[in-house]
């Protein structure tokens, strides 16, 4: 009788907790939720290498998709101590077949696990249309090429887009968890 009323009251307790778990985006198997150092501890668990935690930011590298040397960042929020984003920045390349290739890959493999997006924009905000690999590698850039496209699941949102930063261009793949994300807001809505 003991044993069967713990085993009640372990239930009891782990049910919300497991649900909750349920509710929340994953990324490579981790819910996105939990503070930071809970989350990079995960993250090591799955292989990746930390490379160093500041303001709020975890930064990794390891292998995401296939793709090896990517480099991945979980992001909380100091009003929540949560983790509501993990984004993972692919390798860097220097033409647009291959920066376009990588994107529509990964584009592709999206679309077959979570469905059509919701909004897809792929064009150069330029004069004339780009012709060849140098020219949409200089949109790019110049920070004239917008190719972003967005996925919604009941979990939260994910977004692929076209970057260029510090010189480098390369693909990145964000994850929001919907229940953290809304809790970064609230809390700001606070501030206002």
């Amino acid at each position: 009788m003991k044993r069967l009323f713990f085993i009640l009251l372990s239930m009891t307790i782990l049910a919300p907790a497991i649900a909750q778990n349920n509710s929340h985006m994953t990324f490579k198997g981790i819910p996105i939720n939990g503070n930071l150092s809970d989350f990079t501890a995960q993250m090591k668990q799955k292989g990746f290498t930390h490379l160093a935690t500041q303001d709020g930011i975890a930064a990794f590298t390891g292998e995401f998709a296939a793709y090896k040397e990517c480099t991945i960042a979980a992001v909380s929020s100091k009003s929540t101590n949560t983790v509501s984003k993990v984004a993972v920045i692919f390798p860097e390349y220097d033409t647009w077949s291959k920066l376009y290739g990588n994107y529509s890959q990964l584009k592709e493999m999206l679309t077959q696990k979570y469905g059509e997006p919701i909004e897809c924009v792929e064009k150069f905000d330029s004069y004339t249309e780009p012709r060849d690999d140098n020219s949409r590698m200089h949109e790019v850039r110049m920070d004239r090429c917008k190719y972003v496209t967005t996925w919604r699941t009941e979990k939260g949102d994910i977004e692929l887009a076209i970057i260029h930063a510090d010189f480098t261009s390369s693909v990145r793949l964000s994850y929001w968890d919907k229940i953290n994300t809304e809790k970064v807001t609230n809390s700001a809505m606070d501030d206002l």
